[in-house]
């Protein structure tokens, strides 16, 4: 199923929104006729913007988008305003009770359009997160090994060429041991995007750069992009792995498909054991590149030291980052999952819509350090 098809399938909660919210907003906001149906017109003009901005590039996208973010975070809001106008009406009388309608109205909208401006801004600057990732027995050599990290940039509508060539810049500044990218790379074809990824082939690190596929590269033509991100120079690992010599000691990285790949392509699957077949017993760290965090548990299996992933986005802006928890078992930052280390990228880009209010987006840098002894008294 194309990404196109997964975001527009469900028309009719796009529609709904608008109208749910406009049946409790508007009375409140637009005591006149004409400001009724001037609020009206907006609400179907973002009912019909906002799947057509999908198939769109420029202004149109972008403010379909934005559309998106905007009244997906104003659902919300009018939510918890029927919750506290419903709870109201047991402690005040009518006239106290309608004194709260039109306030409470004007604050959901001046709120969420304060988080969507804030979120924008914040979307189009990832930040450096730096992490320390404790490895047992880790050889002298690799101390300090240092891998910069990108995942989920989602080139596609509004992440195009000059954002992939700023945030290209940013990653070679860093002089990192070598570079990974951990999916969601793209949304759109090869043809549509091939521009704007272009970028990527002045990735430079000393072991090279490395990529895995995310779920949206099977939506986006997975084969046609694994052939472009290798033309582009990029190292991509499909359940296999790279033995890395780094001043005398062995580290092995190894990168698997995304864990839903086999409902895409039959041919494909992803394989954490099979990745890490044959490789030397002598490595100093065993490190496996997984999209999707839940390939954690076939990773600790299969005996990796640490694994890097991306795809939650942190649940990507407020307040839907407090729900993702739900549904992913590692969401955001550095988990211990048996013997193996589980770091989660917020993302260095967005979906959908450009808004990373409360979540913002990042490059990582991961140091591998020497796991401090237990002390025994």
């Amino acid at each position: 199923m194309s990404v196109r098809r997964r975001f527009l399938s469900p028309l009719w909660l796009i529609f709904s929104l608008p109208l749910y919210i406009g049946w409790r907003l508007l009375p409140a906001l637009a005591t006149e006729p004409i400001g009724l149906c001037a609020g009206i017109a907006v609400l179907m003009a973002a009912c019909f913007l906002i799947p057509i901005s999908v198939r769109s590039s420029g202004a149109l996208a972008w403010g379909g988008l934005i559309a998106l973010g905007f009244f997906s975070t104003l659902f919300v809001i009018t939510v918890l305003r029927d919750v506290f106008l419903l709870s109201a009406r047991l402690w005040v009388d009518e006239a106290e009770y309608a004194r709260l309608l039109t306030p409470s109205a004007i604050y959901a909208v001046a709120l969420t359009a304060l988080t969507t401006v804030i979120g924008l801004i914040v979307a189009r600057h990832p930040r450096l997160v730096e992490v320390n990732v404790p490895v047992a027995d880790l050889p002298a050599a690799l101390q300090g090994f240092s891998i910069a990290q990108i995942s989920d940039v989602h080139v596609g509508p509004t992440i195009r060429r000059g954002y992939v060539e700023r945030l290209v810049a940013r990653v070679n500044g860093l002089g990192a041991d070598l570079i990974a990218v951990t999916g969601d790379l793209v949304d759109g074809s090869v043809q549509e995007l091939s521009a704007h990824t272009a970028p990527l082939s002045q990735l430079r690190a000393r072991h090279g750069v490395y990529f895995v596929t995310g779920n949206h590269e099977y939506y986006s033509g997975e084969r046609a992009w694994t052939h472009e991100i290798r033309r582009l120079g990029l190292t991509v690992l499909k359940n296999e792995h790279v033995v890395l010599e780094h001043d005398g000691a062995l580290l092995v990285l190894a990168g698997v498909d995304d864990i839903g790949a086999r409902h895409y392509d039959p041919t494909q699957s992803s394989d954490p054991a099979a990745a890490l077949r044959d490789a030397p017993a002598a490595a100093g760290a065993k490190v496996l590149l997984a999209h999707q965090p839940s390939s954690a548990d076939a990773a600790a299996t299969a005996g990796f030291d640490v694994q890097i992933s991306g795809h939650t986005h942190g649940g990507q802006f407020w307040p839907w980052n407090l729900f993702v928890r739900f549904f992913q078992p590692f969401t955001a930052g550095l988990y211990r999952s048996r013997n193996l280390w589980v770091y989660v990228s917020r993302g260095t880009g967005y979906w959908g819509p450009p808004n990373r209010f409360g979540v913002p987006p990042e490059i990582t840098r991961i140091r591998l350090v020497t796991a401090a002894r237990p002390m025994h008294g």
